[in-house]
């Protein structure tokens, strides 16, 4: 009598393949996990919207996982400064062991539940956190979340397996689906690359949020080194229309401001440009000359 029982696929014997078969392998698990992130689409708007929110109440921002997700969620808090200007004492990160040092990450970290809700009880009232587990049941993750959502804060959570326990604790749960890694069991492939994404949209949502994007340009970045001193530049000129003498007079004027900066070049004077700014919540589009009927 034939069996009734269901058929796991077989795992990929990746080390069998050809080299060449076997990065096409890896690419295909890679462009699949990038794809699976569209079903989360809504979900990741939502997410967006929270972290803006209490951004914008001053209010500070938690990463917290383990192992590749917390490397994930490492990478994305830690350009948030740089790229859109958010002040370096709104964002924390917090994962299991700590964040790594000279690339040595213990494992058994992730197990420590209690590690996980002494990190979430550091949180204020309305700070928000991104949860992110590929299982959904990393101790420390789960830990972390179930404490934040009882103190009140806000939780998104990001995991590869819907249902999961940890979206029991979440206020945004955000699931991505994806296949069987080509690696079993190694979350820091297919699993990771879906996480970096959705974390992505997020972070680059919540910013477009806040006004931190204009034109598709980076107008709160902090230009700290040579080549984003160069980019505010670019910025000043493109969006006031005037020459590069013009736009590094107002980003020295400015203080390196390159929102303020835009302004400044458009010949508004430097308490008028900060009110505007400051009445527009820092959305430079608002405060252009010609907008809303401003001169």
């Amino acid at each position: 009598m034939p069996s009734t029982m269901p058929q796991q696929q077989a795992p990929l014997a990746i080390d069998a393949l050809s080299r060449g078969d076997a990065l096409s392998a890896m690419l295909a698990s890679h462009l699949a996990a990038v794809g699976a992130v569209a079903v989360a689409q809504a979900e990741i708007d939502r997410a967006a919207e929270w972290v803006c929110a209490a951004l914008t109440a001053g209010k500070t921002l938690y990463y917290a996982a383990a192992g590749s997700s917390g490397l994930m969620a490492l990478a994305d808090a830690s350009e948030l400064a740089g790229t859109f200007g958010i002040p370096t004492q709104q964002v924390r990160v917090r994962m299991a062991g700590g964040v790594p040092a000279d690339g040595v990450m213990p494992g058994d970290t992730e197990d420590d539940a209690g590690d996980g809700i002494a990190a979430a009880r550091e949180m204020q009232p309305g700070d928000v956190a991104i949860v992110v587990s590929a299982s959904g049941t990393t101790p420390y993750a789960v830990g972390f979340a179930e404490t934040a959502r009882e103190q009140g804060n806000g939780v998104v959570a990001i995991a590869n397996v819907a249902g999961s326990r940890l979206f029991q604790c979440a206020d945004v749960a955000i699931a991505i689906p994806t296949a069987a890694e080509v690696v079993e069991g190694s979350t820091r492939l297919g699993a990771a690359t879906a996480q970096k994404v959705a974390l992505n949209m997020i972070s680059t949502q919540a910013g477009i949020l806040l006004g931190h994007v204009h034109d598709g340009m980076m107008v709160n970045l902090i230009a700290d080194n040579a080549k984003l001193r160069q980019r505010a530049s670019g910025i000043v000129r493109r969006i006031a229309r005037v020459p590069q003498a013009a736009a590094e007079a107002a980003l020295s004027a400015s203080g390196h401001d390159a929102k303020l900066a835009v302004l400044l070049a458009c010949g508004v004077d430097i308490d008028r440009a900060r009110e505007r700014l400051a009445r527009a919540g820092g959305r430079l589009r608002d405060c252009l000359p010609g907008r809303n009927g401003e001169t």
